[in-house]
């Protein structure tokens, strides 16, 4: 399914059942998987690797350079995982010597004119909306939901299952299982709809929602709020992943709760 007016390098590695429209351009040194339809006027760049059952649509733009300066021209990466769709003129860059790679897991939508800079991660089954920009080396957690136009700075964690609204400018972590809005960024309660919709049981919702309770709405400092959450919250795996994200976050987590929603 080689269209005569696509341009595919003798050195990119095609599956067989590959769909390749008009007008697209694959460079040297591309894997592409089983069952993927990249669309017209797409173009793959060096150091692509992208997974099966995954659609790409047209201006797309995938694994060119970073645009960063202190990139010198090294090889690297930029891998898609399984069953991805790619909107219209989504750009994701490939890595650096930082990481050698961005990544982007299976089952994501990146909806149309979201960037994905170099060093990135993004979570399987995560939706980034229309317009999204990820700054370099951000790590967007599986099932997290990014608003459309929001704006994450270099080196933002977004958490597992985390929402955070349109139009956000993210300048601090978003825990997992939040959802976060406003200006600045702050938290306005869990993710409940999307974790009952992943089958999330009513006894853990109001588990996580205790958590942050303690976290947001009692007026602790964060490391009072986690010494208690230790103390009176029984060992969970979501107990302990919200605590450990917190520990381990390098700008700080986003601000807390406010009654005026």
């Amino acid at each position: 399914m080689n269209q005569p007016l696509a341009y595919v390098h003798p050195g990119a590695k095609i599956a067989k059942n590959v769909v390749i429209e008009p007008f697209t351009t694959i460079h040297n040194n591309v894997v592409i998987g089983d069952g993927t339809w990249i669309g017209s006027n797409v173009t793959i760049m060096e150091g692509a690797r992208i997974g099966k059952n995954c659609n790409i649509f047209p201006g797309a733009v995938i694994s060119a350079v970073p645009q960063d300066l202190k990139f010198g021209g090294e090889d690297s990466l930029a891998i898609i995982g399984d069953n991805c769709t790619i909107r219209e003129c989504v750009t994701i860059n490939r890595g650096t010597n930082a990481s050698g790679q961005t990544v982007i897991g299976n089952n994501c939508l990146i909806m149309a004119a979201a960037h994905i800079a170099h060093d990135c991660v993004v979570g399987d089954n995560a939706i980034i909306v229309n317009g999204v920009l990820l700054a370099g080396h951000v790590i967007v957690g599986k099932y997290a939901v990014l608003g459309g136009l929001a704006a994450v700075h270099q080196f933002i964690n977004i958490g597992d299952h985390a929402m955070v609204s349109g139009g956000s400018l993210i300048r601090k972590d978003v825990p997992p299982y939040t959802k976060a809005a406003k200006e600045p960024l702050s938290y306005v309660g869990i993710n409940s709809v999307g974790l009952r919709r992943r089958g999330f049981a009513t006894e853990k919702i109001r588990e996580i929602q205790d958590i942050y309770r303690i976290l947001y709405q009692k007026n602790y400092n964060t490391t009072q709020a986690l010494g208690i959450i230790e103390a009176e919250m029984e060992a969970t795996p979501e107990r302990d992943e919200i605590i450990d994200f917190i520990r381990n976050s390098s700008r700080g987590i986003m601000k807390g709760y406010s009654g005026n929603y």
